[in-house]
């Protein structure tokens, strides 16, 4: 099976969680733990990138609702969101283009491991109990499938099980199918449904003859309909299915249709930093360069000011970085790389990215020993990754592009 038919449904299961995983914040849902005041809370605070918080206000309210799926979902997503922030797994920038899935830059904990890996078997349990009792119980089928698709994101961008991985991936598609067999109207099931047919649709020829092998089609419009419907008229997926909308838009070039809904997403959580940043990754990919960096200073100055205490302020000076350098104004490039020294304990990733960077473009603008400095502290952050390795090549042989 090629690795982008496997890449293709992980990448489902990351962006859309749990299925489940908008935990419904503002529209009623006849799962009862949505109605505790702690589970809303975790909402608000899981979408502000407050992982913690929301961690433990879901963890308070699946002690009132021992016994829901839904409730120990939205956990586990909780847990499992914040791991692979963490590990740097969250950029968007790598699911815009064809491979669908990035590479986290650091290794998960073994308590998240433990942690999720429980959560995950507890849910199991409840559902299957549920369905045992009723074959045709459609919100156990619901959390069944969310349960499958949190598994398969677990399993591959941290266990690194991609076989595993991908028949947790096809449950989910399967529940979430059975589930509008039953019910046409759950418009929280084309969640799953619509991403899996937009990605599908999105592959190569040759990778849609696999996905084809296992009774899977896609197609990109029909995907983003099915999405739109996830919006508009689900009780529990609405926000996940807008940001996944504002991917696929601007896959798709429709740039201004992104922009409503990533400034609409803005407005209701301010304080996520991910939600910030994509107004400026848009406006660079539209061609309005001028309105990019002008998003990316925004993004900054709001944060020095305190308005993102959840997010790594240093992607938007990597990302104004990127949109100078891309216009050849190199030494514009070079001080915004540079804001990241104004952080206090930057993310060593994220810092030894601005560096290296930085670096190059010192070299460009024939400023040596500047670049020297910069591929220095590359090493110096750690000398073992692959970051490192293109530092010391830069060492021996100034960059050009």
């Amino acid at each position: 099976m090629r690795a982008a038919f496997i890449q293709s449904f992980l990448f489902v299961s990351l962006l859309v969680s749990s299925g489940g995983a908008a935990l419904a914040a503002e529209t009623a849902a006849p799962v009862s733990h949505l109605d505790d005041p702690l589970a809303r809370s975790g909402t608000a605070r899981f979408y502000n990138m407050d992982y913690d918080g929301a961690v433990r206000d879901l963890e308070k309210a699946l002690e009132r609702h021992a016994d829901d799926p839904f409730a120990v979902n939205h956990l586990a997503m909780a847990v499992l969101i914040r791991e692979l922030y963490r590990m740097g797994a969250l950029n968007s920038g790598d699911y815009a283009n064809d491979s669908f899935i990035g590479k986290p830059s650091r290794p998960a904990s073994a308590e998240a491991k433990h942690k999720v890996s429980g959560l995950l078997d507890r849910a199991r349990q409840l559902e299957e109990k549920r369905l045992e009792a009723n074959g045709h119980d459609i919100d156990a089928l619901y959390a069944r499938g969310a349960t499958r698709a949190l598994a398969a994101t677990y399993t591959g961008l941290i266990e690194r099980a991609w076989i595993s991985a991908l028949r947790s991936a096809v449950g989910s598609r399967k529940d979430h199918e059975r589930v509008l067999e039953l019910d046409p109207d759950y418009a929280d099931a084309k969640l799953v449904v619509g991403t899996h047919d937009y990605v599908v649709g999105s592959l190569p020829w040759a990778v849609k003859a696999a996905v084809a092998v296992v009774g899977f089609s896609g197609n990109r419009e029909r995907g983003i309909s099915e999405l739109c419907v996830a919006a508009k008229s689900g009780r529990e997926t609405p926000v996940d299915a807008k940001i996944l909308l504002a991917l696929f838009l601007r896959r798709e070039h429709r740039y201004d249709e992104a922009l409503n809904i990533v400034r609409e997403l803005t407005q209701l959580y301010p304080q996520n930093l991910l939600m910030a940043i994509e107004e400026g990754n848009v406006l660079r990919v539209a061609g309005r360069t001028g309105d990019s960096a002008a998003a990316y200073r925004k993004v900054w100055e709001s944060g020095r000011k305190g308005q993102y205490p959840h997010g790594h302020l240093e992607v938007a000076a990597i990302g104004l970085g990127d949109l100078l350098r891309s216009q050849k104004d190199y030494s514009g490039a070079a001080l915004a790389y540079s804001l990241v020294d104004e952080i206090t304990n930057p993310d060593p990733d994220l810092r030894q990215q601005a560096d290296l960077a930085a670096g190059e473009v010192y070299d460009l603008l024939h400023q040596r020993p500047q670049a020297v400095k910069k591929y220095e502290a590359v090493v110096a952050l750690d000398g073992g990754n692959d970051r490192a390795s293109v530092a010391r090549d830069r060492l021996k042989e100034p960059y050009r592009e």
